[in-house]
């Protein structure tokens, strides 16, 4: 037997025919390509291994799919241990700001533990993140993270940012009860898309308040939604990061009452190593930032 014809075999009836098998195989083949493959496979045994619709294996294709599946399900693990002695990985995201502020340090920091070993950095929104977690893409996270995340996903909370608004220094506003006695807020609100915890905690509060008042500018990072209201666009909306330097041209409007965002690690399956001790540190970077 063809040992690929077995491993196009295996995805197939993990996955529960021939279309599927295509978007599951983590290279390149087309459907045609595949059925061809199994076509082959079926003659060189002699036997029918499957009903293509509906799609179910017979006597004979479950009987290969025990043998082979332990096997070929096993190949990934095995590929990464063999990786991860020689030359431990990590792979992360998180936002931008994350990653120009505070990741580096924490690199640094890792290094003590692990001298060598091989990065992968995505800049990420949280919906972006958790994609990626699923997909098997990355380690773990660093993020915005709602009570409950996708399933198979564990999550650690580290911090809760209280929400601000940015305006210019010269701007009148003082105290944002201002903007609620309004019948209408008609500056822009520049701040992330909908999708982010910082945007659905503010459409949350202002629901309490019975506003409306929604994003006119959507940007992916604080320091955009800062350079935005310093050139006089509109009013900005983040979340206050413990530590963090404010634009020279912004001033912080706080909104009490409104719930906070909370900032956590997020991740899928169990930690390798040098990714728990990544976690390690991350844990203690927040402690540090949230002491007084």
């Amino acid at each position: 037997m063809n040992i690929h014809h077995l491993e196009l075999f295996y995805y197939v009836a993990k996955h529960g025919g021939i279309a599927s098998a295509v978007r599951n195989i983590p290279y390149g083949i087309q459907q045609p390509a595949i059925s061809g493959q199994m076509a082959k496979l079926e003659e060189s045994l002699g036997v029918k291994l499957f009903n293509r619709r509906p799609f179910a294996l017979s006597a004979a294709g479950e009987e290969l799919f025990r043998y082979v599946e332990p096997f070929f399900a096993d190949m990934d693990t095995v590929a990464k241990k063999i990786r991860g002695a020689a030359n431990p990985q990590l792979r992360i995201a998180a936002p931008t700001m994350v990653l120009h502020d505070y990741v580096p340090e924490l690199l640094h920091r890792l290094r003590a533990k692990f001298p060598a070993f091989r990065l992968n950095i995505h800049e990420a929104t949280q919906p972006e993140a958790e994609g990626l977690l699923q997909a098997q893409e990355i380690d773990l996270a660093v993020t915005s993270i709602e009570k409950k995340t996708r399933p198979g996903l564990h999550s650690q909370p580290l911090l809760e940012l209280p929400l601000v608004l940015l305006v210019p220094k010269k701007h009148p506003l003082t105290d944002a009860k201002e903007l609620w006695r309004r019948d209408k807020i008609e500056e822009p609100l520049i701040t992330f898309p909908p999708t982010e915890p910082v945007f659905m905690q503010f459409q949350r509060g202002l629901k309490d308040l019975g506003v409306e008042w929604f994003s006119g500018i959507e940007v992916n990072s604080i320091s955009l939604i800062e350079c935005y209201v310093a050139n006089g666009f509109g009013i900005g909306l983040t979340a206050a990061i413990p530590g963090m330097r404010s634009h020279p041209q912004v001033r912080r409007v706080p909104l009490a009452g409104f719930p906070p965002v909370t900032m956590g690690v997020v991740w899928a399956g169990k930690l390798s190593p040098i990714s728990q001790q990544f976690l390690t540190e991350v844990q203690a970077l927040a402690k540090a930032l949230d002491c007084p």
